[in-house]
């Protein structure tokens, strides 16, 4: 998602389990071959001047709307900037989308390069979608977490490619517009959504570390007297700026605040922006439906196959009439099969040369290994919503380390371990791990980094890169990972019912009006999930929208697309579509129908 006016920080929101920044440790893996011999997503770009200078233009004005968004594709031409989201950025922003939606126009699409045809319909949809949060969802309005300064303060500051010196130098720099900018966002807050106002003050208290740590940063690079003084002076107004940013929030009664949910129209609307899978909203819902059934069916022969090795002949003959109850049982058992709480950031970290090792023995994709991953337990900026998530670097920066953030279980009491640690069993952890890091979103973002279009990779479609996650997992599954164990194969689909759940619990919230209970119910008794994990879900669904409909969404995108494609083999298939990018998946469809 990519809206100008939103902070890095809360672009990627994942996880509530951490809340220190804390170590990271590096994992490397062999991959199949030496990547200067691979020429995967590196296709000569036929040259279009005045297309390349347009799209140059594009970015570059975006960039100077949105600083973050240059962060975040790793470009540091505007680390010492931070915009003010003021009524005067508002109609900056509308104008920028005014002048790019007749410049595209100009266009025509026949005189285009199929990739420039693709990158021309992402640029629109981009007006689109910002258009959409500007003057239709206007979030900017009822969400307090929209701002949030920290993250972008800890990601350049955790940039070790960048000197100390000069990263110090443009923090420092920035951080002179942080009191107009929550002065900015404390005008801006209107009948806030009451979720939104907890979150926003959550994560702004515990991001707040990050000034002192700059601070700390800069009198390491000892400085002149002065310089320190002036850069300590506006650390502290910072700080008192979020501070009164959060009493500000902490002050709004409940009669003025607002449900979280989107209507109806609004949600159809937004999904169709930002899923551009060719599918409705009810569509995919419907189809979320009927894979719920489909899956049920398949755990229930699993289950009962495995209920004589799992279960006494008591229980399974009390049981034995009831579908939902006999999956519970079987899954409950091995649930039990997981790591202790301190282990669980190195058992992740020790799966990641394991997964690569397979998909090189099964030549299911290539995978270039110069490229890093830095298992790391997630930065306090990002507490809030999930459990572990991968921060890839931007194309501009793509020699740069990718983060797998782990929620750390440190702060939960013993019976919330034992929940979590049962969700993230010994089978379901892999699982975890193939659609976090390999051949899932890590793979996927590396090769993302290699398109020759900038536009595929900085304007990254959600329902592709989840969906391909997705995909990722049955398909290791289908090419023998965990050699066709059944404990494994049940906790997948358990796994790949979150996903259709994720579906159902969106759209049923914002379409259907659905409540907490109904929600736990679906999440309990009929997704089996553990309770820490449905509450975690049900937090998660009230602070986002349309964003958990990607999972499934793209998932069935990519198997309706592979199936067009019989005669290609894995590995073939799983490179062309990697390909393109992060490109939607309609766009993909079309591309490889025209032979491009």
């Amino acid at each position: 998602m990519r809206i100008f006016f939103t902070a890095l920080a809360n672009l990627l929101i994942f996880t509530a389990l951490a809340a220190l920044l804390i170590g990271t440790s590096l994992v490397t893996f062999a991959g199949n071959g030496p990547a200067k011999t691979h020429t995967i997503g590196k296709k000569a770009k036929p040259q279009n001047t005045e297309w390349d200078a347009y799209v140059a233009k594009y970015l570059e004005d975006a960039f100077k709307l949105n600083p973050d968004m240059a962060l975040g594709a790793g470009n540091h031409a505007y680390d010492s900037v931070l915009v003010v989201p003021d009524i005067s950025y508002r109609k900056n922003l509308d104008i920028f989308l005014a002048e790019n939606r007749s410049r595209l126009a100009s266009f025509a699409p026949i005189k285009l390069s199929a990739t420039e045809r693709i990158d021309r319909t992402i640029l629109l949809k981009d007006l689109d979608q910002n258009e959409f949060n500007l003057k239709e969802l206007k979030s900017w309005m009822w969400n307090p977490a929209d701002y949030n300064v920290c993250g972008s303060f800890s990601e350049i500051l955790a940039n070790g490619r960048i000197a100390k010196k000069s990263r110090v130098q443009a923090l420092v720099a920035r951080m002179a517009k942080v009191p107009a900018y929550y002065s900015a966002a404390a005008i801006n807050i209107n009948m806030p959504s009451a979720v939104h106002v907890k979150l926003a003050i959550a994560q702004n208290k515990g991001g707040m570390v990050v000034f002192d740590e700059i601070i700390d940063s800069l009198k390491a690079t000892k400085p002149a007297p002065a310089q320190l003084a002036k850069a300590t002076a506006r650390a502290t107004a910072a700080k008192a700026s979020i501070l009164k940013y959060i009493k500000y929030l902490e002050a709004i009664p409940a009669d003025k605040t607002k449900d979280f949910r989107l209507d109806s129209a609004l949600y159809y609307h937004k999904f169709d922006l930002y899923i551009q899978t060719g599918q409705t909203a009810g569509q995919v819902y419907k189809a979320a439906l009927a894979r719920k059934t489909l899956l049920h069916g398949k755990m229930y022969k699993l289950a009962a196959e495995l209920a004589p090795k799992y279960l006494p002949e008591t229980e399974r003959t009390k049981i034995a009439a009831d579908t939902l109850a006999l999956i519970k049982a079987v899954i409950d058992k091995i649930s039990q099969d997981h790591c202790k709480p301190e282990e669980f950031q190195d058992k992740i970290k020790a799966q990641i040369p394991e997964l690569a090792a397979f998909v090189d023995k099964n030549n299911l994709l290539y995978q270039d290994p110069s490229k890093p991953l830095v298992v790391r337990k997630e930065p306090a900026y990002m507490a809030g919503v999930a459990g572990a998530s991968i921060s890839s670097p931007g194309p501009f920066e793509k020699e740069a380390n990718t983060y797998y953030n782990v929620g750390s279980l440190a702060a939960m009491a013993p019976a919330e371990q034992e929940s979590f640690l049962r969700e993230y069993n010994t089978y379901t952890l892999q699982i975890l791990n193939i659609h976090e890091a390999i051949p899932g979103h890590y793979t996927q973002l590396v090769y993302a980094n290699r398109s020759p279009s900038l536009v595929k990779s900085i304007f990254g479609n959600g329902a592709m890169i989840e969906g391909w996650a997705v995909y990722a997992e049955q398909m290791m599954l289908e090419n023998g990972y965990g050699n066709n164990s059944q404990e494994l194969w049940l906790m997948y689909y358990k796994w790949n019912l979150r996903t259709v759940c994720n579906t159902i619990l969106d759209y049923s919230i914002h379409v259907k009006n659905l409540q907490e209970q109904q929600a736990l119910d679906l999440l309990l008794r009929q997704a089996f999930q553990t309770e820490a994990e449905a509450k975690g879900k049900w937090k998660r669904a009230t602070l986002s929208s349309v964003q958990l409909c990607s999972y499934f969404s793209g998932f069935q995108g990519f198997l309706r697309l592979r199936q067009q494609y019989p005669a290609l083999g894995v590995k073939a298939f799983n490179e062309k579509v990697l390909s393109y990018g992060s490109a939607p998946l309609a766009q993909i469809e079309l591309a490889m129908k025209e032979g491009n």
